[in-house]
């Protein structure tokens, strides 16, 4: 919105710079965009009276005139203007004044002659002095303007425009009336509004334009309207001058005087007014809704047609205006209208919101309207515009209608603000009579208590509600500058999460072995959860009210957001795909027994590594499991861990397995089995998941920190045959039990079956490192601790021990 310095002053004048009056407005929530004066800067232009005119003996279209400047002797200039008349006056740019240009260096004026007659000046138009042209000419001034005096001062043209950011909860300051009362409350200075006589009706009788009757149907939508006729305006006076600068830099165009007045009183109250022609008018108002199909041609010529929810001004003959919005072109005002019907009005807000634009319209009407204009203004704004009309024009006003029904205006409901809860939040103390004095000058009524301040918000203020509004302003206006930053004493508690930085680390493990993270929806396709389906997995959830067909249920496994990116890169030539992600998977088929598990998923497809000369081949199971393992601890001993195979249906059987530590199951993992690969045109797939919360225990473990031992170890490889069923798992851990504390490190080194084994068996060579803490072991006692361990291999297992 942009506002005239000047206009504002009148209301309230504080002793400060126009920059510091910006800098007040901004730190009080009402941001300047710009801040300029009306015209850019010139020099040496005044007020000049043309005192003879004279043609040209060598241009028809160029006169010789003399000027007065207020000089001993009048100025010959030679003018070309159309409008130029004896005894009008003009800005006269003197012999050495700088105008205005775009290249920012000014033009000067010189002595010059045209067509060989002297010419010492330049009488101007409004775009020369950097004026909005609206005629084709001179700037014509009125007949008492001074002769010799600056045009700068004469016109105002130093005078500031604030050009001030509006937020949509503060509709009550959009007008001078409102930026003036936060100046005053700034400056503590009492506001001057001016005089506005009461609207007594000087005639309603035969002889004069009566005010139609007014009927309200839609009554929420318009619980207060007030009509007012204006008869015989004498249409001869034009627009003071006055009236034309303020509403000229607030950025309106001046129509004419009825429409100028309307626009003067929205600027300065902040109440939209509308002014119908009487003679236009058949039969009664009604303020009703819409009729679907209904059109109405409006004021700028566009013709609509309504759908049925809008707000509509009518007579008999059909809608008038769009409410709160733009009026008619059937009834519109012209130069010739002596007789008029003035509108004042409250709109509910939803009943314009979105209206405007509907129709592609943006008024300063609708603006207003739809974030809430004072419901108590209208009959002062009125006042207001009747007072105008008849003092400068003659006009005769006639009586009020008003239609009311207060069961639908806003009401004001009291704020209790406990006066410690301002230092809470505020974190400094203000005086309680400060407080009072702000919050009463904004226009609330206060009533203060020991403890606490009970406020009723104003009319205008439509953005007050609960407390913290009322701290805010208390906030703002005593200034935000004016609180001191100090650090928060905070009551820190040091129980720290690693939760992120756990689930970071497995992360960053996966990707060191060349997986790329996945972020997908937690929502899936049924008919892969179909294909992905298993008693183990649980129940799925449908959505109610799915994105897409293909996001119709809850994942029960992250597999179903992670397979879809594997198919979508192998159809762009990716042959390599390693994904993994973290996130929720979801089992229940309500949601009340929804259950929500934290897990992490991979997915796998293509050779070990990338494409290369030598040495490459496809993944299998043991590279899937060497991944896997690469999320648990480095330093967990690894007969914590146990695999037993799955029996998931969608996981090929023979090459999947399940993940237990510590006999608590974490996940599964595996090949895709080949059917539902198959069925999703995918090759030879690899994929786990794993419980995070299991993984989370184990990484928080702390693990005690031993010195190593000194003396040195002793290697013992021991050959067995024993039956093909018989997991290398369970026959480690018969090792282990057996061997005792002595033996310090277990793995598996050779696998064989073929030629001189026995059929349905295999051979397996197990290396046994033994070491002690506290001594360097003899021969004897590696060799009785390892024939412990053979002993319980064939007592448990019926192994035969090899010799070579």
């Amino acid at each position: 919105m942009k506002i005239s310095e000047q206009w504002l002053r009148q209301w309230v004048n504080p002793d400060n710079t126009s920059e510091q009056l910006a800098e007040q407005l901004t730190m009080a929530g009402l941001e300047i965009d710009d801040r300029y004066a009306v015209a850019r800067a010139f020099s040496g232009v005044v007020v000049g009276e043309v005192i003879s005119i004279e043609q040209h003996p060598d241009a028809d279209k160029l006169r010789v005139t003399q000027v007065n400047i207020g000089d001993a002797e009048p100025v010959q200039i030679v003018c070309g203007a159309p409008n130029v008349t004896v005894g009008m006056k003009a800005p006269v740019a003197t012999v050495g004044a700088v105008l205005p240009s775009d290249d920012k260096k000014g033009f000067k004026i010189k002595k010059s002659k045209l067509r060989g007659v002297a010419s010492n000046g330049m009488l101007c138009g409004a775009s020369e002095i950097d004026l909005t042209d609206s005629i084709d000419g001179l700037l014509e001034l009125p007949a008492d303007a001074p002769v010799g005096t600056d045009i700068r001062d004469y016109l105002g043209l130093d005078n500031q425009i604030l050009d001030i950011s509006i937020t949509p909860n503060r509709g009550d300051c959009f007008s001078v009336r409102g930026i003036a009362r936060e100046i005053s409350v700034i400056n503590n200075l009492p506001m001057q509004m001016p005089e506005i006589p009461a609207n007594v009706a000087v005639t309603d009788n035969g002889a004069d334009t009566p005010t139609p009757a007014v009927t309200v149907s839609a009554i929420e939508a318009c619980p207060r309207y007030l009509l007012q006729s204006i008869s015989n305006i004498d249409r001869s006076i034009d627009t003071p001058k006055w009236m034309q600068d303020a509403l000229v830099q607030s950025g309106l165009r001046s129509h004419n005087f009825l429409v100028d007045v309307t626009n003067y009183v929205l600027m300065e109250l902040g109440q939209p007014l509308h002014a119908f022609d009487a003679e236009t008018i058949v039969g009664d108002i009604v303020v009703r809704l819409a009729q679907p199909e209904e059109s109405l041609t409006l004021l700028n010529e566009q013709t609509i047609t309504l759908t049925g929810d809008e707000l509509v001004i009518a007579d008999d003959k059909g809608a008038l205006a769009l409410a709160g919005i733009m009026g008619g072109q059937r009834s519109s005002v012209t130069d010739s209208t002596t007789n008029i019907v003035l509108e004042s009005a409250f709109f509910n807000p939803l009943a314009i919101a979105a209206r405007a634009r509907r129709f592609g319209l943006h008024t300063d009407a609708s603006q207003r309207f739809e974030r809430g204009v004072d419901f108590e203004l209208p009959e002062i704004a009125l006042a207001r515009a009747c007072d105008l009309i008849t003092s400068i024009t003659a006009g005769q006003a006639g009586q009020i209608v008003t239609v009311e029904h207060s069961k639908y205006l806003p009401v004001c409901a009291p704020i209790t603000l406990p006066i410690a809860k301002v230092r809470d939040v505020i974190g400094i103390e203000i005086d309680p009579s400060e407080m009072v004095r702000i919050l009463i000058q904004l226009g609330f009524d206060v009533e203060q208590q020991s403890d606490a301040l009970v406020c009723k918000p104003p009319s205008y203020r439509f953005d007050m509600s609960i407390l913290e509004d009322l701290i805010e302003e208390i906030a703002r206006i005593y200034g935000y500058d004016n609180i001191p930053s100090v650090l928060p004493h905070l009551q820190v508690s040091m129980d720290y999460d690693d939760t992120a930085d756990l689930i970071h680390e497995m992360k960053l493990a996966l990707v060191d072995n060349g997986y790329m993270e996945a972020i997908s929806f937690s929502f899936s396709d049924a008919k892969l959860e179909a294909l992905l389906d298993d008693e183990a997995l649980g129940e799925v959830l449908a959505l109610a009210n799915p994105i897409s067909s293909d996001l119709a249920v809850m994942r029960r496994t992250l597999l179903s957001s992670l397979l879809p990116c594997v198919q979508y890169n192998l159809n762009r030539q990716q042959p390599r795909v390693r994904f993994f992600e973290t996130g929720l998977s979801f089992v229940g088929q309500s949601v009340s027994d929804l259950v929500q598990t934290p897990s992490i998923a991979l997915v796998a497809v293509g050779d070990v590594w990338d494409e290369q000369a030598y040495q490459n081949r496809a993944l299998d199971f043991y590279d899937l499991k060497h991944d896997i393992e690469q999320l648990l601890p480095a330093q967990i001993d690894s007969a914590r861990i146990r695999y037993e195979r799955s029996g998931l249906a969608f996981l090929h059987p023979g090459q999947s397995a399940k993940l237990y530590i510590d006999d608590v199951y974490v996940g599964w993992l595996g090949q895709l089995h080949p059917s539902t690969a198959k069925q999703l045109d995918l090759p030879t797939t690899w994929v786990a998941q794993l419980s995070l919360a299991p993984l989370l225990t184990l990484a928080r473990e702390q693990h005690a920190i031993t010195t190593p031992s000194k003396f040195p170890q002793v290697r013992r490889d021991i050959a067995i045959l024993v039956d093909s069923d018989t997991s290398v798992q369970t026959l480690a851990s018969t090792i282990r039990t057996a061997a005792g504390n002595l033996l310090t490190d277990l793995w598996l080194f050779d696998v064989y079956q073929g030629d001189n084994v026995p059929a349905g068996q295999r051979s397996l060579a197990f290396a046994l490192v033994w070491q002690d803490s506290t001594q360097t072991l003899s021969d004897e006692a590696v060799k009785t601790a390892t024939d412990k361990v053979v002993q319980a291999l064939v007592d448990q297992h019926a192994v035969q021990l090899r010799d070579s």
